[in-house]
């Protein structure tokens, strides 16, 4: 019997797409084959997003168009959407052939064999523990990776609809998770991104208990978990990178910064989502912190590592958000001079307190402020950058591209990111190389780290030359 091809449609953030490598190896495992054409697929997943409107859009469209155009093939809605409005979708997307929450990943297995046998499945499983696997297949570029060391959030921000979707925090114990990192290592993977909806709140979930015995520091442990955990992972021989992406500002834990001191595979690199500049704005947000503590933060780190980077996320448009308060946010934008950040119009998601909140900001209104910031952001950015050029940086080499036509015959093209450059979210460098050199050739490869001098600033991106 010739084995069935399967096609993943994926959507959303880095947390989803560590929930589409664990399906992609599971079905791998029981005997399907990836496709990477839909057209040919028996079965298609849409792994889809479900936090903001817009995403929910994307992904329904997704399955809308999957529908219409292979009618033949068994379509699954996975994901977030699937986790949130499984009973819903149950009633009134007859579309979808099976709907998959993301609540425990290994029920994949009864659903698609339920799924082939002529039923219809739908899969909403009690969120219990951390979803995790063996991973065959890293939907990154070569010698970079996503690790999940935490599920879910207890912030409850009055916008987000995150705890609706996955959860109360729960969080992996600290040998699994340097446990598959060290496998990682030996498949050839240099960069680790630790993900998770709050970094910070590492170990701090009602039923965690992150280390194996009391013995290993469970019961005595005085410092953050985070840092027991990055601790463990220091212990680890070899040349890789480590980031910390998504740490909630009211409870930065500064108690790592030691560490990222005298490590330099931790990179001095944060992603802290501070939303707005406005103090009643973020205490409407249900969040403890202000204009002086989120910047004296940003103080803080940049005085005690020296060089760093600074990534953000502001929301514009909250409810009863008023010019004025919209201006604090650009003040604060201009006070911490982030290298990155995202700046996203508020969108009304149903069952946040936030949505029942009064003085609702007309969506244009909102979009305007978003495009203030960004464009305040793009000058900071291109400042910010423009301190880099002349200087030599490690480059994770991502892929070999085509020279450009005005490139000489003899010179090579790569992409690929330093350490402030996040995947997929922020700029890259340009690597230029002689493609006539051997060592060159042999050191730029998809997967390596390289040194690159940056010569240029090009948008968001670096130019710049390998240097051997």
């Amino acid at each position: 019997m010739e084995a069935k091809k399967f096609f993943l449609d994926q959507h959303g953030c880095a947390k989803n797409q560590v929930d589409g490598e664990i399906l992609v190896t599971r079905l791998l495992n029981k005997g399907f084959l990836q496709t990477f054409d839909a057209q040919e697929a028996d079965l298609i997943i849409v792994n889809s997003c479900g936090f903001i409107q817009s995403a929910k859009e994307e992904s329904l469209n997704s399955l809308l168009e999957a529908r219409q155009e292979y009618p033949n093939a068994k379509i699954v809605l996975a994901g977030c959407l699937a986790e949130r409005y499984a009973e819903q979708f149950k009633k009134d997307l007859p579309e979808a052939d099976a709907i998959f929450g993301n609540g425990d990943l290994s029920l994949i297995d009864s659903t698609v064999d339920s799924l082939f046998a002529g039923q219809r499945p739908v899969v909403k499983a009690l969120q219990k523990g951390v979803c995790c696997g063996n991973r065959n297949l890293l939907l990154n570029y070569k010698g970079s990776a996503y690790v999940k060391i935490t599920e879910g959030c207890n912030n409850c921000c009055s916008f987000c609809a995150i705890p609706l979707i996955r959860g109360q925090l729960r969080s992996r114990k600290i040998s699994e998770i340097v446990g598959e990192i060290k496998e990682l290592l030996k498949r050839g993977v240099k960069e680790f991104n630790l993900i998770g909806q709050d970094l910070a709140a590492f170990g701090c979930g009602k039923d965690d208990f992150v280390f194996d015995t009391k013995e290993s520091g469970g019961a005595s442990c005085e410092k953050s978990k985070l840092l027991c955990l990055l601790q463990k992972i220091a212990e680890l021989k070899g040349n890789f990178w480590v980031r910390l992406l998504y740490i909630h500002p009211d409870h930065f834990n500064t108690d790592i910064l030691p560490l990222l001191q005298k490590d330099k595979r931790f990179l001095p690199y944060f992603d802290i989502p501070f939303q707005s500049g406005d103090d009643t704005i973020i205490r409407a947000m249900n969040r403890r912190g202000t204009f002086d503590s989120y910047a004296g933060l940003v103080e803080k780190i940049r005085s005690d590592l020296g060089e760093c980077c600074i990534r953000t996320t502001f929301l514009t448009g909250f409810p009863g958000e008023s010019d004025e308060q919209a201006g604090r946010t650009l003040d604060f934008m201009k006070k911490i001079q982030p290298d990155w950040s995202g700046c996203f119009a508020y969108s009304r998601e149903e069952d946040t307190p936030a949505a029942k909140f009064k003085d609702q900001v007309p969506k244009k209104k909102a979009q305007a402020r978003e495009k203030k910031l960004q464009a305040l952001q793009e000058e900071i950015t291109q400042e910010r950058l423009s301190l880099r050029i002349g200087k030599i940086y490690p480059v994770l080499i991502e892929e070999i591209v085509q020279a450009g036509e005005d490139a000489s015959e003899d010179e090579g093209l790569a992409i690929g990111r330093s350490w402030f450059q996040a995947p997929e979210v922020d700029g890259s460098f340009v690597v230029r190389y002689d493609a006539d050199n051997a060592d060159a050739v042999r050191a730029v490869v998809p997967g390596s780290i390289v040194n690159a001098r940056a010569l240029a600033v090009s948008g968001v991106d670096i130019d710049s030359e390998l240097v051997l």
